[in-house]
């Protein structure tokens, strides 16, 4: 990564600057704010760490700059603990972290090792989607991912999608059932025919039946002409059967039928129709446990699984949030771009999300729509709110400044400073960066002695 570091203090920088390119990053350290800003206007850097206050412009103006010039680059403000304010000031304008001085050098490596292994992840999930978009053969047309789970499920896609044969996909409710069946299709001989799909769960017995295989004029009483169902509507094409573990035995039995001879009567008739189908079906649960408690067919069962594929939830697909994210945030940022910061990225990638990819679209899609004037989506529009942890890290009563979260941040890194060095206080105050007499008086404030 590159890196623009803009800090006046000799001592910090040169020290700061040597620690980074024995990590093997790429610095640039400028002392003036001014010089930076103007360093920002033709050079691209991944991350800008800065000081917020300089000679020429402060860090602010360093921040803005570097978010005018390229949005996606990270930007960790330095501030002292008498200039928490300027902290608060810099999130609000977009800043992705702060760090207080006095700080380790170690803390800086260990979080630019975190932005690194993000955008690393970010660019090749970019160079990976812009292979599948030059490339026949490599994905799925409607389905992005390219975690080592999914492109299980593309290979076993790929496979069988120019056969004719049945395919029962399995999966959590979210995870994207249908666009497989779609990708099924799409990638079949039958591409140009229709693809017609049903949710067996969304109808009652009698509607259910009807809407798969129509029905005759007058077969009840509301029947005031002949209706195809969607096996008609399908033939030459692809049905796709969504919920299949919803379908009632009664309307099974009708199934194994069309499976079996293609073909079928509508309800109320006696005239055979006869279709050229093929049937993808998909099961929000294992399909077996249904046929063991007698709620489903077991030779349905086996005339449907002919190719089992498995679609992972989302908490399964390592690798695939940040490219999820940012195919959401084009499909609905209205040719807006926006940016997630890489602590948010990994706290997604972190949470279960059990409405799996259609519960983090939803979370970009309003992310987006609350954002404001903001390029940046907020956590707390991204991910929900654990309402059970909210009182453990909130007061009952107010909202906690920047000022107090700092506050029991410094006490608890002191407690386990001095506990790393054995209670030694001289000690504890070396690593601290102050002196022994200001850090007696910050334990003191704090009621640690």
């Amino acid at each position: 990564m590159r890196i623009l570091l803009v800090e006046d203090e000799q001592t910090i920088a040169v020290t700061l600057q040597d620690d980074l390119e024995g990590a093997g990053y790429e610095v640039k350290h400028v002392g003036d704010g001014k010089l930076a800003i103007a360093e920002l206007a033709h050079t691209s850097y991944d991350v800008v760490i800065t000081d917020v206050r300089l000679p020429g412009a402060d860090g602010m103006q360093v921040l803005a700059a570097a978010k005018r010039a390229r949005p996606d680059t990270e930007v960790l403000v330095m501030t002292a603990y008498a200039t928490v304010e300027h902290a608060v000031e810099a999130m609000r304008n977009g800043a992705d972290d702060y760090i207080q001085k006095p700080f380790l050098n170690e803390h800086v490596l260990d979080r630019l090792k975190r932005i690194g292994k993000f955008r690393a992840l970010l660019h090749e999930n970019m160079r990976l989607r812009e292979q599948l978009q030059q490339k026949d053969g490599q994905g799925l047309p409607g389905v992005i991912g390219q975690s080592r789970a999914m492109q299980a499920v593309v290979k076993t896609v790929r496979t069988v999608a120019g056969t004719e044969a049945s395919v029962l996909i399995e999966g959590e409710s979210g995870t994207g059932k249908e666009r497989i069946a779609r990708a099924i299709h799409t990638l079949s001989p039958r591409a140009d025919k229709p693809f017609v799909a049903l949710s067996c769960g969304a109808l009652p017995d009698t509607l259910l039946e009807t809407e798969l295989f129509g029905h005759e004029k007058g077969a009840f009483t509301d029947a005031q002409k002949l209706r195809r169902g969607r096996f008609e509507v399908a033939d030459g094409g692809t049905i796709f059967l969504d919920d299949i573990d919803d379908m009632p035995l009664s309307v099974q039995v009708k199934l194994l039928r069309v499976l079996q001879e293609r073909e079928f009567e509508r309800v109320g008739g006696e005239t055979l129709v006869k279709v050229n189908i093929r049937v993808v079906t998909a099961t929000k649960v294992p399909l077996m446990e249904h046929v063991r408690a007698g709620k489903f067919r077991e030779d349905l069962f086996y005339r449907l699984n002919v190719v089992p594929v498995r679609l992972p939830p989302l908490r399964e697909r390592e690798g695939d949030i940040a490219l999820l994210v940012q195919h959401f945030i084009e499909k609905g940022g209205a040719g807006r771009v926006f940016t997630v910061k890489t602590d948010v990225l990994e706290a997604m990638a972190e949470y279960s999300w059990p409405g799996n990819v259609r519960e983090l679209e939803n979370r970009v899609a309003q992310a987006i729509a609350l954002s404001g004037g903001a390029t940046i989506l907020k956590k707390e529009h991204l991910l929900p709110v654990d309402r059970s942890r909210r009182a453990a890290l909130e007061p009952p009563t107010a909202l906690r400044s920047l000022r107090e979260v700092l506050v029991d941040a410094e006490r608890e890194h002191c407690k386990s400073v001095l506990r790393a060095v054995g209670g030694h206080r001289t000690k504890a105050a070396s690593v601290l960066g102050i002196s022994r007499k200001v850090l007696w008086e910050k334990l003191k404030d704090s009621g640690i002695v």
